[in-house]
């Protein structure tokens, strides 16, 4: 084993802002998000309704996808790209039909892993950013360009990745008209607003869960809501909810969080030293460099108030 501080930093390393953003409690809320965005490009979300057991087994989808992530984000490099080629593996044997026309196509097609992955990307942007996780515009391009190379891992071509925010907008505007809420869309919502659990949970999903799915649904841009058919309240009020639950769930301690299994954080730090801990003011402090002069590191929290009602 290596000696604390010795080890691999894997493909992003403590100096990314992907290190500090990945290791916040909200990202939990931003991957139910990215979930109900992924499931309104219907050919996207027929490929996994019609190749996994998502009613029965949605619970282990999602351990499996948060594993992912943790792997591309806190684990060695052999490993990042071990999970990629699984990945990349499963996909290219799978496919899925089209009811309507009766083509069949692979869900390893580009613009699917292209839609699926700027989801996510946006997703764990807006929902941190907005609950008052500290990132400048310049620290939230090199997110969404550091994400070009987790890309690359599920079969993207990197070139072919939004690298900053104009660009992920960009293709957001691009893709709006392929979207629609359809009856795989209308299972994934159902599905989230009241997953299966055992009896005896029940009354700890309505408390809990349904709050989380709430939340996510209502941070969707304006017209999810509008292809979902379900109101959310003014973006006003979601972001101070946001805001709320991001400060009630930063004031468990990290030490704690991070003995969740599968502790891809633990075994991080434990391999490269305690310097490498992710925290949030680390963001500022090594990556200040890349602010504009002036920007003094104002957050879209003090600057932008009012872009969270702007937004179509």
């Amino acid at each position: 084993m290596d000696a604390p501080g010795t080890g691999d930093p894997g493909l992003f390393g403590p100096g990314s802002v992907t290190w500090q953003v990945h290791s916040d409690a909200m990202m939990w809320v931003a991957g139910v998000r990215a979930l109900y965005l992924q499931a309104l490009h219907p050919r996207a979300v027929r490929g996994v309704m019609q190749n996994s057991d998502f009613r029965r087994d949605a619970w282990g989808r999602l351990m499996r996808t948060a594993n992912f992530v943790g792997t591309l984000t806190y684990g060695t490099t052999e490993a990042a790209e071990k999970a990629g080629a699984r990945v990349r593996k499963i996909h290219g044997m799978l496919g899925a039909t089209d009811p309507d026309t009766g083509e069949r196509y692979g869900i390893d097609e580009p613009e699917l892993l292209l839609w699926v992955h700027c989801a996510e990307i946006d997703s764990y942007l807006h929902v941190l950013r907005r609950s008052g996780f500290p990132l400048t515009d310049a620290q939230a391009d090199r997110y969404v360009a550091e994400h070009c190379e987790s890309a690359r891992l599920v079969g993207l071509d990197p070139a072919a990745v939004p690298g900053e925010q104009a660009a992920l907008a960009a293709y957001f505007e691009r893709v709006r008209p392929e979207l629609a809420a359809g009856p795989e869309a209308r299972a994934v919502d159902d599905f989230l607003l009241r997953p299966p659990t055992h009896p005896l949970l029940v009354p700890a999903r309505e408390v809990l869960w349904r709050r989380v799915a709430h939340l996510a649904y209502a941070s969707l841009p304006p017209y999810a809501h509008r292809l979902y058919g379900r109101p959310a309240p003014a973006p006003a009020v979601v972001t101070r909810r946001l805001r709320a639950t991001g400060t009630l769930l930063r004031c468990v301690p990290a030490q704690v969080r991070w003995q969740l299994p599968p502790k891809h954080i633990i075994r991080a730090v434990s391999r490269l030293g305690p310097g490498s801990r992710p925290a949030p003011y680390k963001v500022g402090r090594s990556l200040a460099i890349l602010d504009e002069p002036g920007e003094g590191g104002t957050n879209t929290y003090g600057g932008e108030r009012g872009r969270w009602g702007t937004a179509d």
